[in-house]
């Protein structure tokens, strides 16, 4: 299966699946007792472009929190729920707009038909995580450890307590911390599945190590058409997740919305000091919703030519530079400290 052949569900009205834009998830680290600071963090996801948010719910009192979260949430909601069936029926008895489960912790086929009993009564999708610090003991006792077959055989069997009690409405995901297991396993559950799938690399690790490892994993099942919806997991502030997964999807050339930011890498001819320009006008223009791309280039060799293929660019040279837009030279000897300053001017007026 891929994504224009996956059946299609919705979270809060966003759709996922069957041919949809993939969608960019993250999560809340707050604590979901506290429904404020929850809201807060949520509105700062979104505006950095977060399609899906999911919240813990560890206790009751989690659990009942979200119906003031709710209330106000500024975009889906799902529920994270672990060990305890009970908080799922909360949670969908709250209003959240999807529930995420894990296989290997929820218990009883009872249990997971009490869960999919509430979540159906109210049109409330449900995804199956399974990633391989939570396998069932049978199936490391059967495969030597997790492995591809084993997540795989994990969400197969979720799903078909799911579907024996009527419930189809539901997304699988089967996340692993290893890279080529990950990509291995996403592989398995589209040659077998049909529903959505949630893709990304479980514990990747911090902004720089998480980062690559979910780019190279979450961007090569993109690239085979394998996902519906990401979730680029790092040990960093949620709104980096959503900017990496924002990131991934342009990469792909599956998002257009946002800044394609493009640079040199340095060398003996660079004359500016180009890494520090690179870095403040990609920050500058990291929060722009527009579809354009912005080239920074150091020196005479690539960078006019570079530069010309953006809509917005500057060719460095020493100690100034010359700034393009649309192929076309507008200013040539731009002092190198003002080349950001007239550079944003330039995006900020329109100029094409």
């Amino acid at each position: 299966m891929t994504r224009d052949t996956t059946r299609q569900i919705t979270v809060g009205g966003v759709a996922v699946g069957g041919g949809a834009p993939v969608t960019v998830q993250s999560m809340c680290n707050t604590d979901t007792r506290d429904a404020s600071a929850t809201l807060a963090q949520m509105r700062r996801l979104r505006a950095a472009g977060c399609d899906i948010i999911r919240v813990a719910v560890p206790d009751e009192a989690a659990a009942l929190a979200l119906r003031d979260i709710m209330a106000q949430a500024p975009m889906p909601v799902v529920a994270d729920i672990h060990f305890d069936h009970r908080l799922a029926i909360l949670a969908a008895e709250a209003g959240v707009d999807a529930v995420r489960i894990n296989p290997g912790n929820i218990g009883s086929a009872e249990r997971v038909k009490l869960v999919a009993d509430a979540c159906k009564a109210r049109g409330i999708p449900i995804r199956i995580g399974v990633n391989t610090g939570s396998l069932e003991k049978r199936l490391l006792e059967k495969y030597g450890g997790p492995t591809a077959e084993a997540l795989v055989e994990s969400a197969a069997g979720e799903l078909e307590a799911l579907y024996a009690v009527g419930f189809e409405d539901a997304a699988l995901s089967v996340k692993a911390s290893d890279v080529g297991l990950t990509v291995a396993a996403y592989r398995l559950a589209a040659e077998r599945f049909d529903c959505p799938l949630h893709v990304g690399v479980t514990e990747a690790g911090t902004s720089y190590g998480g980062l690559v490892n979910s780019a190279v994993g979450i961007g090569a099942l993109l690239m085979e058409g394998i996902g519906d919806t990401i979730r680029v997991s790092l040990t960093a502030d949620p709104a980096e997740e959503v900017r990496a997964g924002l990131a991934i999807l342009r990469a792909c050339g599956l998002r257009k919305r946002g800044v394609r930011f493009v640079s040199c890498p340095t060398c003996g001819r660079t004359r500016i000091d180009l890494i520090s320009l690179a870095k403040r006008v990609e920050e500058q223009v990291s929060g722009l919703d527009r579809d354009i791309t912005v080239a920074v280039m150091g020196c005479e060799v690539n960078g006019p030519g570079e530069a010309r293929e953006a809509d917005f660019g500057i060719a460095g040279g020493k100690g100034f530079g010359s700034l393009f837009v649309k192929g076309q030279v507008v200013k040539t000897k731009v002092p190198e400290d003002r080349l950001l300053e007239e550079l944003m001017d330039l995006i900020q007026k329109g100029a094409i």
